[in-house]
């Protein structure tokens, strides 16, 4: 389990595909990451909840099966670029964000971009069957961020990235088009699922 309060960055510094098996190398940004980091701990990367299988003094190593690489941004991403990093929720530290598994729903992508003062304001499309999952004031986490919605259309939401966000972050880099990893607030699914178990 994850909060969303990412950590910081890490580089792809190696993406190779053996078989059905895809590995990715990080090394983070901060070093602090992988200060007690072993074998066999779970990492959130861009929001994916990952294992490690290797590590080093600079780097770790995880890997992904075909579905989390065809089901997130993953697919589309490069040696060289820059991914969020959270690790787990330590039992007993306060959770400052929102409770996130690390298991995306869907990729959706930017359709505007605006800086408003100091604040950058991004609106995603909102997939049709997630519409249900996400309010006004709830939770969602991009890229593994947990962050506040300001605003829900029929086909779309709204957030809100801070200075903070933008600087220990990479929503930072977005642009209309960017791809993101979106996972709704788990508490909202179990909503809408009761909800819809009553109905039948």
């Amino acid at each position: 389990m994850f909060s969303g309060l990412v950590q910081g960055t890490g580089k792809i510094t190696e993406l190779q595909k053996r078989g059905e098996t895809i590995g990715l190398t990080l090394a983070p940004t901060n070093a602090g990451i992988l200060t007690e980091l072993a074998i066999g701990d779970s990492v959130a990367v861009d929001g994916t909840c990952l294992t490690v299988v290797a590590r080093d003094q600079q780097a770790f190593r995880v890997t992904l099966m075909p579905q989390t690489f065809e089901k997130t941004t993953f697919r589309e991403r490069h040696t060289g670029d820059l991914v969020n990093l959270e690790r787990s929720v330590q039992v007993g530290a306060r959770l400052e964000g929102h409770i996130v598994t690390g298991h995306v729903d869907e990729v959706t992508h930017v359709v505007e971009r605006r800086v408003n003062e100091n604040a950058i304001e991004v609106r995603f499309v909102l997939p049709r069957r997630l519409q249900g999952q996400v309010v006004a004031q709830g939770s969602v986490a991009i890229n593994g961020v947990s962050l506040t919605v300001m605003a829900v259309g029929p086909d779309w939401f709204s957030v809100g990235l801070i200075p903070h966000t933008q600087t220990v972050t990479n929503l930072d880099q977005l642009q209309e088009g960017s791809l993101v990893n979106l996972e709704t607030d788990i508490l909202g699914k179990y909503v809408v699922a009761n909800l819809q178990r009553g109905a039948e």
